[in-house]
């Protein structure tokens, strides 16, 4: 049911998008579509006892936190652009690694927090080991940014909760900077 559902998806997306209704364009997205439907069908559903209603209420509440994604990785470019325009700005520049547990529960997840980290400037997540995330940071307001609020929205988007993770660490055992 689940691939089905994933290949109808992406086909109907393919026609909207490309706007291109020729036999050789609909055979070449129908081929697409297949292909990255055999490709990544379970990540996509990799849970596949959540029923269809709980699934639904996941969909209704990412557009919020993609919303407020979009704001963030604007903040972020604004402190980027300070540090790389205003006179005195590369003084902030302080890079490091922050490490930090994530209560987070399945792959998708975290999979889905570490792309968040990453596509906002300053950050870039480096490593992920069990429940260990390891973020290269700019400079020390990068790093404060990690202070677990993308986490929580994200658990509220899957999970309907907050996960009581860990605080980060600069890699020497003093908790968030």
């Amino acid at each position: 049911m689940y691939p089905i559902l994933v290949f109808a998806l992406l086909f109907a997306l393919w026609v909207t998008f490309s706007g291109l209704l020729d036999p050789f364009h609909l055979a070449l997205g129908l081929l697409s579509c297949a292909i990255v439907t055999w490709l990544s069908s379970s990540l996509a559903f990799e849970d596949r006892t959540k029923p269809m209603a709980r699934r639904w209420r996941e969909a209704r509440r990412l557009p919020g936190y993609i919303l407020w994604l979009l704001w963030q990785i604007f903040l972020a470019n604004v402190h980027i652009l300070k540090l790389a325009l205003v006179p005195g700005g590369i003084r902030e520049v302080d890079p490091r690694v922050v490490r930090f547990r994530t209560r987070l529960g399945s792959d998708f997840e975290k999979f889905a927090l570490a792309q968040s980290i990453t596509l906002t400037p300053g950050t870039v997540t480096v490593k992920i080991s069990g429940d260990e995330f390891y973020v290269h940071a700019i400079s020390r307001k990068a790093a404060r940014g990690l202070d677990g609020s993308m986490e929580r929205r994200i658990a509220r988007v899957y999970n309907h909760g907050e996960p009581a993770g860990g605080s980060p660490d600069d890699g020497e055992g003093s908790p968030g900077r």
